[in-house]
């Protein structure tokens, strides 16, 4: 349901309802509260609005959708409960954050694992789940997300690799995961920066100094 209007939306989720006999001003109210139990965490009142016939693939005016919630509150149990209610995973939100990608943005390992398993997509254009948690300096999600596959010299639309994130940010034990498991140390960005010259530039002199020990480091500019 994401891209609709909220005036739209709560008419289709009102209809919906109608047709289970619902009165239409209840229908309205079961959304508004199924949205605050989403974004306020309490996963329990989420389960007995959807145990009502509330849809587990409703979403609020930004698209976040139940799932994304439930991501972000780190509420594995109302996870797993929306995954079995085929919760759709490749929805994206107003920001064009998918649930995997706000998973490993946050950290959420076991809430990746259970979406990975669900069928939930790793690489794709743009910014990917890597991406994101190389930016957040996720370690345990880089290592879980390459161990299922995903493309380590993927690039942003900036140009930016999941070396260049995790070095400009000064997060070390990325950087050593992603150098030991090959990532490549030549790749530029948009603008003609190296991971390393990203270092530098960030004052992560240590980083800078690993990226160079490593065989295979392009020389200086």
């Amino acid at each position: 349901m994401s891209g609709l209007s909220e005036h739209r939306r709560r008419l289709l989720i009102a209809l919906g309802g109608l047709a289970l006999g619902w009165p239409f001003g209840v229908c309205a109210g079961m959304y508004d509260d199924l949205m605050q139990a989403a974004r306020s965490g309490d996963g329990g009142g989420v389960q007995a609005l959807l145990d009502r016939g509330m849809d587990a693939n409703t979403a609020d005016e930004d698209g976040m959708t139940l799932l994304m919630y439930a991501v972000r509150n780190g509420d594995v149990t109302l996870v797993r409960d929306l995954l079995r209610r085929r919760a759709r995973l490749r929805v994206r939100n107003r920001a064009g954050d998918t649930a995997l990608m706000l998973a490993a943005l946050e950290g959420q390992r076991e809430i990746a694992g259970l979406l990975l398993d669900a069928g939930a997509e790793l690489n794709h254009d743009g910014w990917n789940p890597l991406l994101y948690a190389a930016f957040a300096g996720k370690a345990e999600l880089v290592r879980l997300l390459l161990a299922r596959g995903a493309m380590i010299d993927a690039t942003a639309p900036n140009g930016m690799s999941a070396l260049m994130l995790a070095a400009r940010n000064g997060h070390v034990d990325v950087v050593r995961t992603l150098l030991a498991r090959g990532a490549r140390t030549d790749l530029q960005s948009d603008r003609g920066a190296r991971a390393i010259d990203l270092a530098r530039e960030s004052g992560n002199t240590d980083i800078a100094e690993l990226i160079s020990s490593m065989r295979g480091s392009v020389p200086d500019k």
